[in-house]
């Protein structure tokens, strides 16, 4: 079972906009990022990310998503079925 996850990503001042588009364009084998959206509040990007498992998402957070410039700090929320 595939699971998904809402990435809340604050940026660096001024980086927001730069860091969505390199969001937008990395494919990663653990895992897909499904969409990305600037936002206001206290996270400046959120993107959807699903992946086969936790492993492999994790992976996909720790080693593409956290590695683009201006990405200060991720907050990874599981979704669950209801």
């Amino acid at each position: 079972m595939a699971v998904k996850s809402y990435i809340l990503i604050e940026t660096e001042v001024g980086t927001a906009k730069q860091v969505a588009l390199s969001l937008g364009d990395i494919t990663h084998s653990d895992g897909e990022i499904k969409s990305v959206e600037l936002v206001t509040g206290p996270f400046d990007v959120i993107c959807l990310v699903e992946a086969e498992n936790l492993e492999q998402l994790g992976s996909c957070i720790t080693d593409s998503i956290q590695t683009v410039a201006g990405v200060k700090r991720t907050t990874t929320c599981l979704t669950i079925q209801v």
